[in-house]
């Protein structure tokens, strides 16, 4: 079973009005850790699209127009990835895509790659949710909280790891929740 550990940044949080600004996905063995593959670029928008930007969510990831500009334009964001999920065959049943915020990310993925496209290449339905993942076993070891943060960096707290870095960026975010899956779910045979 592969695990598709992805991340997107975005010039907003609406699906409808703004457009990933950046993709970055590492795709793991998950009995044994081995990495197959990774992918990371910028994604190049219209100025028009940038005017369209939410200016909290810019400050967030500490995008500029000008660090958009040097990105890859869409159509060859998305070329690379069919082109990538073809060679290791990424299919339904036999991948997974795992991510901190799926619906989020699933949303704006769709908004590069089609899901009419997505279908009729078998790509994996099912996308997993990092934090639902930890709370599962939080209840099932412990017991229902009264209260609980759910973000990345305040999982990786309890499990004495570093925050991820910031602002955030695609890449930095795949490998802290790499890092936290590896420390919370754990990979049975990893290779050390």
């Amino acid at each position: 079973m592969l695990g598709i550990f992805l991340d997107l940044e975005c010039n907003g949080l609406n699906p409808r009005l703004h457009r990933a600004i950046e993709i970055a996905f590492r795709i793991i063995n998950l009995k044994d850790g081995t990495e197959l593959t990774s992918y990371h670029t910028v994604i190049s928008q219209s100025e028009d699209t940038w005017k369209q930007s939410d200016p909290e969510s810019i400050q967030v990831n500490g995008f500029t127009f000008e660090k958009i500009l040097t990105g890859k334009p869409e159509e060859k964001v998305r070329e690379d990835i069919v082109n990538l999920f073809d060679e290791y065959q990424i299919r339904r049943g036999k991948a997974v895509f795992i991510c901190q915020n799926p619906s989020f990310d699933r949303a704006f993925f769709s908004g590069l790659i089609p899901v009419e496209l997505q279908e009729s290449k078998l790509w994996p339905y099912h996308w997993l949710d990092f934090a639902s993942m930890y709370w599962a076993l939080e209840v099932k070891n412990h017991a229902i909280p009264d209260q609980i943060s759910l973000s990345k960096d305040k999982i990786a707290e309890q499990y004495q790891l570093p925050s991820e870095e910031k602002p955030h960026q695609a890449m930095n975010g795949v490998n802290h929740l790499i890092l936290c899956y590896k420390k919370v779910v754990g990979i049975p045979q990893e290779k050390k």
